[in-house]
């Protein structure tokens, strides 16, 4: 019966899909005005969220619902031109990924498995090929993996350069020249008015990564960062004046927006910190057994603790119960490094003796999550699986083996990236206003998004990660970072609200009612 009831749902979204989208609030074609805003040429720059990315990939079907092109079907009642994207008719059968010189450097779109309950990569090869060069100015200039630099960078669409990852695939397949910017190729259409939603990489890139990279403030040479680090603020702001400068030197509006916070996500918001219960209590336990909690205590937990405690930090570890949830084992390098205190306590003793330093370089660091710290989305695939090289019965993920850093981002690494996306925040707030643009706060809209939107549909949209009970209200995609196509439909609302108010336009809304969510597969 859930299968069924899966694949009921997901034909209904299917169904609206072939409906054609109702405006929320619908104007007359009298009333419609583009106030003090000139849509004549359009043209939006940014990264994934610009270009339609959703389910991990973008394809042919996917781009179809990105914001700006919702958009721009929206300016075409007022004036507003023609506007194109990247080709993706390629993407024959909408499978998205990529392909170099026909070898996958990307994945295929997720899809959700009836079968499995589980998100997953749609089977099939990629039929898009990077090196089946577009070479041509879009007005959707989104390029996904982009920071705020490499909008200005030359050579951040040479071929030549995607193997050794300095140019970037996306924009390879439409750059002009191997020597091209996107910011230069967006000018040559010299754009009456523009979006830029550019800055989430900067330092989303560092929590996807588990916080794995460096914090760069203090080095203003972008050509020294690694791709998982977090851009000096110093840098971000001159390249985001630099871009609003030359987006705006021949009169052009628009609007900017922020960038959200990592706590509005799914992909670290879905995995709770203890899903190890003694048997399934709800979505995402991981049921361990009493028989397994009893012994875990007496041989791992209690022992360790009691190691622990004699170095005052017995607060790190506490016994498992059996009737709730327990917190995963975790690493965290921000802790004083025990290592070698443990592993002179543990050889003390005989039965723990043999283990003695490979106890002291596991353990050294490790303590249990807390709700203070974010597990990535990923991480729900590893948890009790066993890591390469580890032995038994020190080899289940989260449970006798840390889950490592790039698993979990504990509070340390939280501090970089709040620190971070305030300032850049700020930052393009204040460059907005020394022009008179306008701001969409996609930080505060996806802030409400955790608690919920009511549109005027009357129905509740929120940025939970996808399940059966959410299917027709939760606005993001299976990757759990990117919209779907919902969520983009909400994301030009909100776009269209700022417009109004600060161009006195008049443009209608979408009803994200009419846009669909997760694909659902009966099998892959």
């Amino acid at each position: 019966m859930k299968n069924k009831k899966i694949l009921f749902i997901a034909a209904l979204a299917a169904g609206f899909t072939a409906c054609q989208p109702e405006f929320d609030k619908e104007l007359t074609n009298a009333e419609y005005s583009a106030g003090e805003a000139n849509f004549t040429t359009y043209v939006a720059i940014g990264n994934s969220l610009t270009a339609g990315y959703m389910d991990g990939t973008v394809s042919r079907v996917g781009q179809s619902y990105s914001y700006p092109n919702l958009l721009a079907q929206q300016f075409a009642l007022v004036g507003g031109g023609a506007f194109t994207q990247p080709s993706y008719a390629d993407d024959v059968n909408n499978l998205g990924g990529l392909l170099l010189g026909g070898t996958p450097i990307g994945s295929n779109r997720l899809v959700l498995n009836a079968s499995t309950s589980s998100p997953e990569p749609i089977k099939g090869t990629s039929t898009i090929e990077v090196s089946n060069l577009q070479a041509k100015a879009f007005n959707n200039m989104g390029v996904p993996g982009a920071k705020s630099f490499h909008l200005l960078a030359p050579g951040y669409g040479n071929l030549g350069g995607v193997v050794a990852k300095t140019a970037n695939p996306y924009y390879v397949r439409m750059a002009t020249s191997p020597s091209a910017t996107v910011l230069g190729d967006a000018m040559t259409l010299n754009p009456t008015f523009f979006t830029n939603w550019i800055g989430s990489n900067d330092v989303l890139a560092y929590a996807l990564d588990g916080g794995r990279g460096e914090d760069r403030a203090g080095n203003t040479n972008p050509a020294t960062y690694n791709s998982n680090d977090i851009t000096d603020p110093n840098v971000f702001k001159s390249v985001y004046s630099t871009i609003i400068n030359t987006l705006t030197a021949n009169g052009a509006k628009g609007v900017v927006m922020t960038i959200p916070n990592v706590t509005s996500i799914p992909f670290f918001t879905t995995v709770p910190y203890n899903p190890l219960t003694s048997s399934v209590l709800g979505q995402g336990d991981t049921a361990v057994g009493d028989a397994t909690i009893a012994q875990l205590n007496t041989q791992l937990y209690g022992p360790l603790k009691q190691a622990l405690t004699a170095f005052g930090q017995g607060d790190r570890i506490s016994l498992l119960n059996t009737t709730g949830g327990n917190p995963l084992l975790i690493k965290d390098e921000s802790l004083t490094n025990l290592q070698a205190q443990l592993t002179a306590a543990f050889s003390s003793n005989p039965a723990t003796a043999p283990y003695a330093t490979f106890l002291g370089a596991t353990y050294g660091q490790a303590r249990q999550a807390t709700a203070a710290d974010l597990v990535l989305l990923t991480t729900r695939g590893v948890i009790a699986t066993s890591p390469d090289g580890i032995p038994a019965p020190f080899n289940k993920f989260g449970i006798t083996y840390p889950l490592q850093d790039e698993h979990v981002l504990v509070q340390s690494e939280i501090n970089l990236i709040n620190t971070a996306t305030t300032s850049f925040n700020a930052s393009i707030k204040q460059i907005a206003a020394d022009k008179n643009l306008a701001v969409a706060d996609m930080n505060a809209i996806l802030n409400q998004l955790v608690t919920g939107i009511t549109y005027d549909d009357g129905q509740v949209y929120n940025a939970a990660y996808f399940s059966t009970s959410r299917v027709n209200t939760t606005v993001f995609s299976l990757d759990g970072v990117h919209p779907n196509a919902r969520g983009y439909a909400l994301i030009a609302s909100e776009i269209i609200k700022v417009i109004n108010s600060h161009y006195k336009a008049k443009l209608p809304l979408y009803n994200p009612a009419y846009y669909p969510g997760a694909t659902v597969v009966t099998s892959n």
